[in-house]
């Protein structure tokens, strides 16, 4: 009797050593940009991540036209029922919140702002102060009001621009799919914001790096200024030394300063913002853009959980850079 169970048994052990888990690499490109995501699996988990991904597109693209986001910025004054887009709702939620600790520093609102510069949908421009105080009549996250899943508006102009949170939010959306698959070693990285958990192929800590600011629109310059090994973290980096242009020889940069209606002009080159999940790290490294390096800093510490890693330029013209402390064990080798 005994001499029945031996083939199975061995069939059973052959299958599960030739079903050893692999790291998966799935690349693409979605909301105007690419995306890297590898992780540990027995099988290509591509077509549900792309399937994720085209949800979200649906729901908080700026780019594509039916998406809730473009829907709630051609509306009026009306209710807006979101019931039915909960990731629109929790994306709301959070950057109202991070709005109200940055004192309008991030603010979603700042969309008319962003393509009255030229860096949305129109030609690059410059504003004369009058267009500024008019465009600054409408923008500002106070004027939105948002009570469970219904939104209002207090002015029809105002347009939302999610390009500054969302992209960070896909990393934990996709991540969460991923986890909910079994997948407990990934790295999700999507326009450049990343959320990782686990280790990566050699078992270690997932080594990021951060660039070097260095003026490049077209990005052939990648030289890195540090690499961070981590795991269990969202990792975000805002900077304006890729997405600006000069005007009548002045730098212009796409990060708007919602407050006063013109590209920001602080000594921060470049901010990198470690936190629990890749949404808050996204907005928050915007932010701090806009706060400079002092009030950035000073908000660093006194928000739990929060890390950074900027690169400014000093008052003789000369790059430094500074860490959080939470940070510093972090730092590796290239």
């Amino acid at each position: 009797m005994k001499t029945r169970f031996i083939l199975p048994i061995l069939l059973l052990i052959l299958v599960s050593c030739q079903e050893k888990t692999v790291f998966q690499r799935n690349q693409g490109y979605i909301f105007n940009t690419s995306y890297h995501i590898s992780y540990t699996s027995r099988k290509d988990l591509h077509a549900d991540i792309r399937q994720q991904l085209e949800r979200f597109d649906v729901s908080l693209s700026m780019f594509n036209s039916e998406s809730t986001i473009s829907r709630i910025n051609r509306s009026g004054t009306e209710v807006i029922d979101l019931s039915g887009d909960p990731w629109v709702v929790h994306l709301l939620n959070e950057a109202l919140k991070i709005s109200e600790i940055t004192q309008g520093a991030f603010d979603i609102t700042v969309a008319p702002l962003v393509d009255a510069w030229g860096f949305g949908t129109a030609q690059h421009k410059t504003l004369n102060p009058v267009d500024i105080d008019r465009l600054l009549s409408f923008v500002g996250y106070k004027k939105l009001q948002l009570d469970g899943t219904e939104l209002s508006k207090t002015d029809a102009r105002v347009k939302l621009d999610a390009s500054a949170i969302a992209k960070g939010y896909a990393c934990d959306i996709i991540a969460a799919s991923l986890e909910q698959a079994g997948v407990k070693d990934y790295l999700v990285e999507i326009g450049g914001e990343i959320r990782m958990a686990g280790k990566n192929p050699k078992g270690l800590l997932w080594k990021v790096g951060i660039d070097k600011a260095v003026d490049d629109s077209l990005a052939v310059e990648r030289d890195l200024q540090a690499a961070l090994a981590l795991t269990d973290q969202g990792l975000a980096t805002s900077g304006n030394y890729r997405n600006y242009y000069t005007h009548q020889g002045q730098k212009l940069a796409h990060t708007i300063d919602p407050r006063s209606g013109k590209p920001i002009q602080q000594e921060i080159l470049s901010a990198t913002v470690v936190a629990p999940n890749a949404l808050t790290a996204d907005a928050y490294a915007t932010a701090f853009m806009v706060l400079g390096l002092e009030k950035a800093i000073a908000l660093t510490d006194s928000l739990p959980g929060l890390e950074a890693y900027f690169i400014y330029s000093d008052s003789d013209g000369g790059v430094q850079t500074w860490i959080s402390q939470g940070l510093q064990a972090a730092l590796t080798t290239f």
